[in-house]
């Protein structure tokens, strides 16, 4: 059943307006609205838009819709719940928050990564809220410096994720110990956040072409999180070498620098080791395309991994082997 919280946006219309337009935004998940996802956005077109976007002198340019967060956020900030067909209250489920890439939306995201169809297989929630949207008319989380509240504007994500977790918790039966975030492009940003700033309530985090703070001081969780990195070679909007989207905004770390950092929060051994591994994820790609590494030995039986789609672009084709894969992963790491 979807949209069993009685608390949901309209419908948006923010990935297929792109669509209509010939491209996607900074991480809009299009799967789903096209057969093949929309994969046009360079670097340079983000950065682009960053410098269309930047805050006027006189401090203008934030989103007038943003109120300071508080007590009432998910009310303010509804957002959608997919309940699964087995789901009947007398056992707890995992839940999984799903976070859209930058002009994206929850339903878009969901249609492009397939996760509502594996929650009713798997049994377990999937929360799929909508960020805030900018004064371009796309929808952000604010993540990192790097991306992509670009504006500055007075939105706290973190605290947003928390009032879902909270929601969820008083209307459903949530296994505590099996609460997991899923992300691409902001989402993924967005994901590794999260993971910094709520890592008791975490279990383990999945980013596509994500990346975590550059300064690595930023992020100090108080627990292991499980991560799984997943990114494209050739990725030219989130570079997998790291860079930074306009000359204005600060930089972000590559993929390999991002899961070496989690090696060392969770305390991992100091090797990324392939594992001969291969996955098939991307369906434009031939064969499997996809190389598994990882860091052994991690604390609390935590993991962190990196999963590397050969010759990937920003927007893999993805196919049936998604949305399993990267559940199993989360699931063999649920909280000690």
């Amino acid at each position: 059943m979807l949209t069993a919280v009685v608390r949901s946006w309209p419908f948006a219309l923010g990935c297929l307006s792109l669509v209509a337009l010939g491209g996607c935004g900074l991480g809009c998940g299009c799967g789903g609205v096209a057969t093949t996802p929309v994969d046009s956005a360079s670097l340079e077109d983000v950065a682009a838009l960053i410098d269309a976007r930047a805050p006027a002198p006189d401090g203008g340019g934030a989103p007038s819709d943003v109120a300071p967060d508080g007590p009432d956020l998910v009310a303010r900030r509804p957002y959608r719940m997919k309940v699964p067909g087995g789901y009947d209250g007398t056992a707890a489920v995992p839940l999984l928050v799903l976070f859209h890439g930058y002009g994206g939306t929850g339903m878009s995201q969901d249609s492009y990564f397939r996760l509502s169809a594996l929650a009713d297989a798997r049994t377990f929630l999937l929360a799929t809220p909508d960020g805030t949207v900018d004064s371009s008319g796309r929808r952000f989380w604010s993540a990192t410096d790097a991306c992509c509240n670009f504006a500055g504007a007075p939105v706290d994500d973190v605290a947003y994720f928390n009032a879902i977790v909270d929601d969820a918790q008083s209307r459903y039966k949530v296994d505590g110990k099996r609460i997991f975030v899923v992300g691409f492009s902001n989402g993924g940003f967005m994901a590794h956040r999260l993971a910094c700033d709520a890592a008791p309530r975490i279990a383990g985090i999945v980013s596509l072409a994500g990346a975590a703070w550059q300064d690595g001081t930023r992020c100090a969780p108080s627990e292991a999180v499980a991560v799984l990195q997943v990114h494209g070679q050739a990725d030219a909007t989130v570079l997998y070498a790291g860079g930074r989207f306009s000359a204005s905004t600060p930089p972000y770390p590559g993929a390999v620098e991002t899961v070496t950092g989690w090696a060392e929060r969770n305390r991992c051994g100091s090797a990324l080791t392939p594992t001969g591994a291969t996955l098939d994820l991307d369906t434009a790609l031939a064969g499997a395309e996809t190389d598994v590494a990882r860091f052994e030995g991690c604390a609390a039986g935590a993991a962190v991994e990196l999963w590397t789609i050969r010759n990937g672009a920003h927007v893999p084709v993805l196919g049936a082997h998604w949305a399993p894969a990267i559940y199993d992963f989360l699931s063999a790491h649920p909280k000690r």
